[in-house]
């Protein structure tokens, strides 16, 4: 998924000089941003309070959106490096193409997870016939800088490990929960889980102590660690935790976000992840040359255009709050 700001603001990101080192609650509010003609989502991260929860750089919850009678999810090809994207959908399908040549639709409890490397172009879109509703995240993964140059490709893994325990199924969609290994490729030590909890259910979810966490509520009613998280929203959890309470007030969905806290400091704008001001203005105008991220073929419209830059340096640093 593109960040479609016509004037993004440049976040810097990483450094664990801001790492909470204990366990806290800290309750995100999302930002509200248009995704093309009729869909709307809640930005959690990079967020005013928060810029990384370990690797996790970038999240968007959508939906659920009634799109019976709308074209659904329309997000034109559009350019990514130095970092993975990841789909992820509780109700719907997306329709995945990429400059690697992969077509690919992806369906709820499905992983769809695009390694950019150095540079890949995609889009997005609801298939023609598609499904009602359309409900789901989309996330960004920072590479870090041994692999960020990487060959760039694209993994479905429509199987995945579960985790278990009376009223929960946790579906592990990238790195390592309770023993349960992904099989989507990983560059840091990280965690992302989908976690449904039926009405009623009480539990503990062990958890990594050198791991920071956040929680994103995706629907029903919660409380985790004592905090009702509406859906839509993002309790942020710090690190130094064994074990995380949920209470489940109803039928409920969430995401587990978590991994260790990452180091390198990084310039994160529009849709690339660099190091420095040069690598970002090199990337977009190798975006508007049409040269170094391919083509997406088989979409019908035009590509995205970058957006201007804005008149001041970038500067990579830490986890500036």
């Amino acid at each position: 998924m593109s960040n479609l700001d016509r004037a993004p603001v440049p976040s810097v990101c990483g450094g664990r000089g801001f790492v909470v080192a204990e366990p806290v609650r800290e309750l995100l509010s999302p930002r509200h941003v248009r995704l093309g003609e009729s869909t709307e989502v809640r930005r959690l991260l990079p967020n005013l309070g928060r810029r990384m929860i370990g690797a996790w750089a970038f999240v968007d919850h959508y939906g659920p959106d009634d799109i019976a009678d709308e074209p659904g999810m329309q997000v034109p090809p559009h350019p990514h490096m130095g970092l993975q994207t990841v789909s992820w959908l509780h109700e719907g399908e997306v329709l995945h193409r990429d400059s690697t040549g992969s077509l690919q639709t992806i369906r709820p409890k499905e992983l769809g997870l695009m390694t950019s490397g150095r540079a890949i172009s995609h889009s997005e879109e609801s298939p023609r016939s598609h499904a009602r509703y359309l409900h789901g995240a989309q996330l960004w993964v920072a590479l870090p800088d041994a692999h960020r140059h990487t060959e760039p490709m694209f993994e479905h893994h429509a199987a995945l490990p579960t985790v278990t325990a009376p009223g929960l199924t946790a579906t592990v969609l990238l790195g390592d929960l309770d023993g349960a290994t992904s099989p989507g490729t990983a560059y840091t030590p990280i965690v992302g889980a989908d976690l449904a909890l039926t009405r009623g259910t009480d539990i503990r979810l062990p958890l990594e102590p050198d791991f920071e966490y956040g929680v994103l509520a995706m629907s029903g009613e919660v409380h985790v660690d004592d905090v009702p998280v509406l859906p839509g929203s993002m309790l942020y959890l710090g690190s130094g935790r064994t074990e995380l309470p949920l209470r489940a007030e109803s039928d409920t969905g969430l995401m587990l976000l978590g991994g260790e806290p990452f180091a390198e400091e990084l310039i994160m704008w529009w849709n690339f992840v660099g190091r420095s001001q040069a690598e970002i203005e090199q990337a977009r105008e190798d975006w508007l040359s049409g040269s170094r991220f391919g083509v997406v073929k088989g979409y019908d419209g035009d590509p995205l255009r970058a957006p201007e830059l804005p008149p001041g340096p970038l500067k990579a640093r830490g986890r500036v709050r």
